[in-house]
């Protein structure tokens, strides 16, 4: 993948960061191309895998999930894969990630309850040792890097 952007392809991804259901006029006129030329670039980024998608961010206190948790996992011996294919199946888990250190993964739970968290902690006991911190606030929220 190249990874080299120009000040265009930046201005665009910063655009659509802001407003991914930005018209494409609109997008034009901020980037100060034409529509086909806006369109063109939009095609090459998305095929060159710098935009993967377009989504919205969904308020997940206004779906129930009032609370969050970072768990940090670590496998029992030998289960290392049985424990990945828990945590991809489990629908509260809305991040994982694989990482290095004692810790084998550190996933991102949302929860409506303390007692609903206390059922999937039980039920990953079963394969892995866990470390539970309850998320206060995310005063930073997922952002780009600079570009």
């Amino acid at each position: 993948m190249d990874y080299l952007l120009d000040d265009i392809d930046r201005q665009i991804l910063a655009c659509l960061v802001e407003d991914a259901r930005m018209s494409l006029k609109v997008l034009s006129g901020r980037i100060g191309l034409t529509s086909p030329s806006t369109a063109e670039r939009l095609k090459r980024l998305e095929e060159r895998g710098v935009i993967e998608g377009y989504g919205a961010r969904v308020n997940l206190a206004a779906l129930g999930y009032t609370l969050q948790a970072l768990v940090r996992v670590r496998p029992l011996p030998g289960l290392l894969h049985k424990v990945d294919k828990y945590i991809q199946a489990m629908p509260e888990c809305i991040e994982s990630d694989k990482v290095t250190g004692e810790d084998c993964f550190v996933i991102r739970l949302v929860v409506r309850s303390i007692e609903q968290l206390d059922a999937l902690l039980d039920g990953l006991a079963e394969h892995a040792q866990c470390n539970t911190s309850i998320v206060k606030s995310s005063p930073v929220r997922r952002r780009l890097p600079p570009m």
